[in-house]
């Protein structure tokens, strides 16, 4: 039996969207290929609200995370972290050489503007990340206001952001906010298969990047830049045309329901699931604000086994997540993101009260 996804992600893929991946294929340097990136990296600017060059890339969002920090970084990253992915960026800048130090928060604390301007007061940084999304703990960081704080007073760090489980389920401004290098990728709020990685990236960006010397090769911002600019959104590396059909189906789609009613959807999706948790259980985090619109983090108050109810799940026709890292046996987590509607969450939490006896 096929389960309904509700984990971090990979999300239920549409087989309309599937189906797309079936297109025939085509050569990756011919004249068609470079309309079809062309078109995508058009609709991507429209959807991350930007003029920044669109890359695309065939791997894990992880690769653009390591290709961003290890090209941009002249002198010092501060990595930010609300959880298990800014502790991984913070990984990839040291096993990279890359000078890094992370600042963390506590689990359900989000990074604050206080927070960076307290690290960026030093001078020691050129380079600052931020996990808008972080989905160990449920929480959505203030990406506006801290890049409304680097205008202000630090307008020569760079501002690079993982929005890998929040970009196409919540409204991310990479301009106004100034945002140099935003990372998504596809499995999850875009609602396709895993295996393609997207990023915009500034002017500025780039030109800091030239400076470093060691950025490796397949990852390497200048190359991947240069290459789009001067072979009409070409690669250097032979690219997933599979994932390119399905994304630029996808993204017409997106455009169709209209950005700010998908992006409604999902705080509606996710307001349902924050309220059944607080009548049942209770939220990792505790500011509205700072709660997800993309996924929920719930405390295990009641101590019930997630592993038992995702097997009872499972024989119905659903999954949820356990918790991550740290958070594994004191969370679990439900997600709302892509194309499920409120009428399949509602579905899924009468299947979890059924279980679990909740009235």
């Amino acid at each position: 039996m096929h389960k309904k996804l509700f984990i971090p992600g990979p999300v239920d893929v549409r087989e309309d969207v599937l189906q797309r991946m079936a297109t025939p294929q085509i050569s990756h340097r011919s004249k068609d290929a470079s309309a079809l990136q062309r078109g995508i990296s058009e609709k991507l600017q429209k959807l991350m609200y930007t003029e920044n060059t669109i890359i695309l890339s065939t791997s894990s969002g992880s690769g653009l995370m390591e290709g961003a920090i290890r090209s941009c970084t002249g002198k010092r990253a501060a990595v930010f972290s609300v959880g298990a992915f800014g502790d991984r960026w913070f990984k990839m800048a040291k096993a990279n050489g890359v000078p890094a130090d992370k600042i963390s928060s506590v689990p359900g604390k989000p990074t604050t503007p206080e927070m960076v301007d307290e690290a960026l007061a030093t001078g020691k940084y050129d380079v600052i990340t931020v996990t808008h999304n972080e989905t160990s703990a449920g929480i959505m960081n203030p990406v506006e206001e801290i890049g409304a704080l680097l205008k202000a007073k630090y307008p020569e760090v760079l501002f690079l952001v993982d929005t890998v489980s929040s970009l196409g389920g919540s409204k991310v401004e990479v301009d106004k906010c100034g945002i140099d290098v935003c990372i998504t990728s596809t499995q999850k709020c875009l609602g396709l298969p895993a295996g393609m990685s997207i990023c915009s990236v500034s002017t500025r960006s780039i030109e800091a990047a030239r400076k470093v010397e060691n950025r490796g090769l397949y990852f390497d911002f200048v190359e991947l830049y240069d290459t789009i600019q001067k072979k009409d959104h070409q690669y250097p590396s032979t690219p997933s045309l599979a994932h390119m059909f399905a994304l630029d189906y996808q993204l017409d789609r997106i455009m169709a329901e209209g950005l700010d009613n998908r992006f409604a959807r999902h705080k509606e999706m996710a307001q349902y699931v924050r309220n059944w948790a607080r009548k049942y259980f209770d939220l990792l985090v505790d500011e509205e604000r700072y709660l997800s619109n993309t996924l929920t983090t719930i405390r295990n108050t009641r101590e019930i086994s997630v592993g038992d109810l995702n097997k009872k799940l499972g024989e119905r026709g659903f999954m949820i997540s356990n918790g991550y890292g740290d958070l594994k046996d004191v969370t679990f987590r439900i997600s709302h993101m892509a194309d499920y509607t409120l009428d399949e969450v509602k579905d899924l939490i009468n299947n979890i009260n059924d279980i679990l006896g909740l009235k």
